[in-house]
């Protein structure tokens, strides 16, 4: 039985959670110490944001765009592209990353946004046997985090895009509103360890990855950031953001359709963390999402503990992204089962690169560069 806090909705599932003598769990701790104070609900950055905002037009005056914003047809980033237009007057350039698993709601909403507001939008198309075998590697592996490749594939791509075309401001919309709880680092290790990625390829790949473009932590939090002078914004942390009524002005405004779970534009997403993590590891990624909710106080914890009640996926619903997945990764629905049933691993069973990341977020933080969650 698991030990659940009295705060949010984080548990002992979570390997790296403690508890204090009250029960409330060391997510909610590092919140309010690490993350509420400087955040303070998007509430109080009015003068940040105008700053922010000026120094992207001025600086891209003369230009096409004065940024660009990668767009996966998900809430944040939906949101952040309605605002940049509608509330900021900004002109970025529309960025998609298209890994292979778009779902069809994602893309109608991708367009239905791009059209409306008539921006322009750059796709990327990554070559898919590369990503297929970085994939399948990944599933070889035993380890937890099969979103690695796509993930990693979103952010080298923008990056690289950015670098190449002279763009110095990159919209993301990460916030502390829907994600302020930390991921368990057993189960969602850092998708840019480039040493931990080259071991996965030196052990399983069949093919070269040539055709994939990486980007390791170093090069994009530091070379990029401090050299080449491209800026990372999150905008949605200098305002009070409620994903509820995001939603509300995407659907009256665009028409854009709400997925059942955060993340799940991506069809691999949704096998992944809806039934792969969930049924092999015995981690439930709600846990994270809800409980951010319920510290931004978007979200009552009843509410989320009933939630959490239900699967997040139809028995009908895994069986039938379990049946995608496997014919897009060109192999049986038995041999996906046997890597579910292999033995388990985790990134301390390859060669890594967490003392690194260690030390560079203590440093990023020490120069006021980065705030950052602590454990």
């Amino acid at each position: 039985m698991s030990i659940v806090c009295r705060v949010c909705v984080m548990d002992s599932t979570d390997p790296s959670i403690t508890f204090n003598s009250d029960g409330i769990c060391s997510h909610c701790i590092n919140f309010r110490k690490y993350v509420l104070p400087s955040w303070n609900y998007g509430e109080g950055h009015d003068k940040a944001l105008d700053k922010m905002l000026s120094k992207l037009k001025s600086d891209g005056e003369t230009k096409p765009y004065d940024c660009i914003l990668g767009l996966s047809g998900g809430v944040d980033s939906s949101f952040m592209l309605h605002l940049a237009i509608k509330e900021f007057g900004l002109r970025p350039l529309v960025f998609h990353v298209d890994a292979g698993w778009n779902s069809r709601v994602a893309v109608n909403n991708i367009f239905k946004l791009v059209d409306k507001l008539e921006v322009d939008l750059q796709t990327t198309v990554i070559d898919w046997p590369q990503l297929r075998d970085f994939q399948l590697s990944y599933f070889k592996s035993g380890l937890p985090n099969l979103d690695v490749p796509q993930d990693h594939m979103f952010v080298a791509t923008l990056y690289k895009y950015a670098e190449e075309h002279g763009i110095r401001y990159i919209l993301n919309g990460g916030n502390f509103a829907t994600e302020g709880v930390r991921n368990p680092l057993k189960f969602m290790y850092y998708g840019t360890d480039m040493r931990q990625i080259n071991a996965i390829k030196r052990l399983y790949a069949e093919s070269s990855w040539d055709a994939l473009p990486f980007s390791s932590v170093m090069r994009h939090k530091f070379y990029l950031r401090f050299v080449k002078g491209i800026k990372v914004w999150k905008p949605l942390d200098l305002i009070r953001y409620d994903k509820g009524s995001a939603i509300k002005v995407l659907q009256s405004e665009y028409g854009w359709e709400a997925y059942s779970q955060k993340h799940f534009e991506s069809r691999f997403t949704a096998f992944y963390e809806g039934f792969w993590l969930r049924e092999r590891f015995g981690f439930d990624t709600r846990k994270i999402q809800l409980s951010s909710l319920i510290l931004s106080k978007q979200m009552d914890r009843s509410k989320a503990l009933t939630v959490l009640e239900s699967d997040p996926l139809s028995e009908n619903e895994k069986t039938d992204l379990r049946k995608f997945v496997a014919d897009k990764l060109e192999i049986s629905e038995t041999q996906l089962m046997k890597y579910f049933e292999m033995p388990k691993r985790y990134h301390t069973d390859y060669p890594n690169s967490e003392w690194v990341f260690n030390l560079g977020g203590r440093v990023l933080r020490a120069i006021g560069a980065e705030k950052s969650l602590k454990k």
